[in-house]
This record gives C-alpha cells, structure tokens and sequence, in this order.
C-alpha cells in the first residue's frame, strides 16, 4: 500500500467532512439562491482562511506537508474545529513530512510495578490502563469484575487481553452490557481516529481497523464519519450479569508511562448514596480476595451481600442479547 497516498485521502475526508458540516450561515456568510452543497465550499473556506482557493483545493487534497502552523491554525479556526479536531489536524500534518514516513513498529511497553500498586490500592472505583488501540493492559480487581463480560470475551489476544474496541464491535453481547452501545460504539471509534493520526504508521493499529472495517459495518460508517476524540468522561449505563444495571461516572487522564506510547487511566465510580454505588460494593467485596472465614455467615444486623443484586421480576433483568 502507497503510505504517502493513504494518508492524503485521510487528509482528504477529515476537511471534506468538516468543511461539510459548516453552514454559511455558521461562517457568518450571506446566503442566497440554492445551494449544491451541504456545507461551505472550497473557495469560501479558502477566503475565510485568507489563502487562495486553489491553494486550500491542493490541501484538501492531501497535499499537507510543508503548511504552516499558522496556515493550518486559520483552517481550523475556519472550519470551527474543536480541540480535539485541531489536535488530530496538526498530527496528520506532522506525519505528512518526509522525516516521519519511515514505518516504525511501536513495542508495547509494559506497565511499572509502581501503576498496579496504584491501580490495586483502589478497591472502591474500577481502574484500568489501556493505550491507543485501546488493549487493556493493566486493571484491578475492581475492574476485572466490572468489566468481566469484556475480559472473558472470546474477541481478547492470546494472552487474554481484552481489546475494547473489539469487543464492542465483534462480540454480540456488547450491545447488552453497554446500554448505550451506540455511543460507546462513536466514542471507541473517534478515539482509535485520533490514534491513527498521531501514530499513523502504527502496524498493530492498521491491523485492527482493517480487522474492524472488514468484520463490522457498524464500524465502516463510524469510520466514515471521520470523528475525533482524544479525551473523554461523562456517565455510562452498564448492564452487568451479576448485579444488572449500573449508571457510573467515567473519567480518562493521561498517564506517561512512555514518552513514545499514548495510555489513559480509566476510572468508573458511583455516585454515593445510590443504587448503582451498593451494585459497585458488592462487586468489589466479591471480586476482592477473602481469607478463610472464621465466623459464622449469617449475624445480627447484617444484611447479605445478595439482597442488593435485582430480583426477578423487579424489570431489571434484561432479556439475552439476539
């Protein structure tokens, strides 16, 4: 495969796209007659960014090495790009000169003793490290029992290493444990776009996408849509087997393990006081290791661990996924 022209149609569809989505209205441009376009057009992207119209078309084209930052600066500005847009915009123009384009195969670089011993001591939140291809490649137990659909998915490597974007997209089950799989499903997407810009000749990362873009179409028109995100948090709706329905609050922060490799440590916790943090405790107290009990089960005042898993019957069990 030609790199050099992949990467210009990357370019390409990542304008294209933007550029599509901009009504004159929003560029503050007048507007008359019909229009053939849904967006702006080359040459009033071109005039709003002050450089010539033939000059932004060979752009678009792909023909991004050499541009200047401030240039590029004005196109984002243009085409009203977010940080994370803007980010993704300079990555693809960094890769595209001539001292990047030697292919390089990133080696996985293992997580320090010190981040398990972080990751372990938080029995209280599900914790997990994963880098730019989104492999899980350290948790804690917290997040092993959260997450178990997820790490005993038949979509995880040979060393049993779960693949978040696989999981989603090639294990059926991912649309019962996600509640809102579709977003997981835009959010996964758009952050392996921001992957791919920053680490373009990443062997291991091509492999998957290609993997992805053959098996799943979901993930062909995710794809398409050319959406990026390199950070992300909010709430997430999970649908787990053992205590059923969980509304958690999510947080990614970067984590430098490695000055050449991109992770984020991923934590999931519950809001206090509700049902969705009783759901988290019990799984913690089932997933943390017990000694040998010494005392009777059953005691004065204490209620069992199991009365805060659903019943039938309560609605909250949800049928299989087809």
């Amino acid at each position: 495969m030609d790199d050099r022209r992949d990467h210009r149609t990357e370019i390409r569809d990542f304008l294209a796209s933007r550029r599509a989505k901009i009504t004159p209205e929003q560029a503050g441009l007048p507007t008359s007659g019909r229009r053939r376009v849904p967006g702006l057009r080359r040459e009033e992207v071109a005039v709003l960014a002050g450089v010539s119209t033939e000059w932004y078309t060979r752009l678009e084209k792909g023909h991004i090495s050499g541009v200047s930052e401030d240039v590029l600066a004005a196109v984002a500005h243009t085409l009203q790009l977010d940080e994370d847009e803007r980010t993704y915009l300079f990555d693809l123009a960094r890769a595209a000169r001539p001292a990047t384009r030697t292919p390089s195969r990133r080696k996985d670089v293992a997580v320090p003793p010190r981040i398990q011993w972080l990751l372990d001591s938080m029995t209280l939140s599900s914790a997990f490290v994963r880098n730019g291809r989104q492999d899980v490649i350290a948790s804690n137990p917290l997040a092993r029992a959260l997450h178990a659909p997820v790490f005993e998915s038949e979509t995880t490597d040979k060393r049993g290493r779960p693949n978040i974007a696989r999981y989603i997209f090639l294990d059926p089950g991912s649309r019962q444990f996600f509640v809102d799989w579709e977003a997981a499903a835009v959010a996964t997407t758009a952050l392996l776009r921001a992957e791919a810009g920053r680490e373009p000749q990443d062997r291991a990362l091509r492999e998957l996408i290609g993997e992805l873009s053959t098996v799943s179409s979901e993930f062909r028109g995710q794809w398409a849509a050319h959406d990026v995100r390199i950070r992300h948090d909010g709430v997430k709706r999970l649908w787990h087997p053992e205590v059923g329905d969980l509304e958690l609050t999510y947080q990614s922060l970067d984590l430098p393990v490695s000055h050449r490799a991109m992770h984020d440590l991923t934590l999931y916790t519950a809001e206090p006081g509700t049902t969705s943090e009783d759901r988290l405790k019990l799984l913690a107290s089932l997933a943390a290791p017990h000694p040998q009990a010494t005392e009777p089960a059953d005691q004065p005042g204490r209620a069992a661990p199991s009365s805060l898993a659903p019943r039938s019957g309560t609605g909250e069990n949800r049928p299989p996924a087809p």
